[in-house]
């Protein structure tokens, strides 16, 4: 089965944005569990990793990006981000109620990563991630909501230990496995060269974070989403693989004008993280 790809490139707000992404079964699924959403004239990536096997984690995972890409244009960060949580209340109760249905759990991560005027935020629940690269720098926005990062968090485990620990990848949190969902938060003003990489753990199971500063610091999405898709599958790819790349360029010339806050404005909150 193809991957599926394509360039996206829109002027969203302030800073002109150029997109790439590329989703792939990987070499040993049959199926494709993974989605992705971008949408550079909403300003709204998103990657989602289906949980509950087969039919059920790539329903799980089409059923997240599906809301997502319902949001439409939103007049301001707090609108924007309003109509997130209304998307992922609306995938979470869904998926809950499939569950529930069936006995069983269907879910799947969700990083999402929001752009407006000339700031953004990311939200995510499981382990599916979010960088930003900038000045030469790679930053892992998002932390890996698994049994193993929690334990190491804890002092219980040291780094070593959790990278043998035999429940190191068992979630512990996702969009649909509880009958509210639970999601961080992270937020701050972009800057013009800004790049953000947003994957699936079929990518991260297989590369450094070295090698996605190597091939998205100063490539095109596109370029750089193939690339890194070719260096997973090279390395014997175990998982779905799905990578969103996104580029902020320079001003967009008769831009909006900036808005007050240099940080996405979430009512009712002071804290850099929250759950919804």
């Amino acid at each position: 089965m193809p991957g599926a790809y394509g360039p996206a490139v829109a002027a969203t707000s302030g800073l002109r944005i150029e997109a790439g992404f590329v989703t792939h079964p990987g070499k040993v699924r049959a199926e494709n569990e993974d989605d992705c959403l971008v949408a550079p004239d909403l300003g709204v990536f998103a990657v989602a990793d289906g949980m509950g096997g087969h039919s059920d984690g790539a329903l799980a995972s089409a059923t997240v990006v599906e809301a997502l890409s319902s949001i439409g244009s939103a007049v301001s960060p707090s609108d924007l981000m309003a109509r997130l949580e209304d998307r992922i209340l609306r995938a979470n109760a869904a998926l809950w109620s499939l569950g529930q249905a069936q006995g069983g759990v269907v879910g799947s991560t969700a990083a999402v990563l929001l752009l407006f005027g000339n700031d953004f935020a990311c939200l995510w629940s499981g382990d599916s991630r979010v960088y930003r690269i900038r000045d030469r720098a790679i930053v892992q926005l998002t932390r890996d909501h698994t049994e193993g990062r929690d334990l190491f968090e804890r002092g219980v485990l040291s780094a070593a230990e959790m990278a043998a620990w035999p429940r190191r990848h068992v979630i512990t949190k996702a969009v649909g496995v509880r009958d509210r969902p639970e999601m961080d938060l992270e937020q701050g003003a972009l800057r013009a060269g800004d790049v953000f990489v947003i994957c699936s753990d079929g990518l991260t199971g297989h590369v450094t974070d070295a090698d996605i500063l190597l091939a998205a610091g100063t490539s095109a999405p596109q370029w750089a989403c193939d690339a890194l898709l070719e260096l997973t599958l090279a390395r014997g790819a175990t998982d779905n693989v799905t990578i969103v790349i996104v580029r902020c360029g320079q001003p967009v010339e008769a831009a909006a004008p900036p808005i007050a806050a240099t940080t996405v404005a979430i009512p009712g909150t002071g804290a850099p993280r929250r759950s919804l």
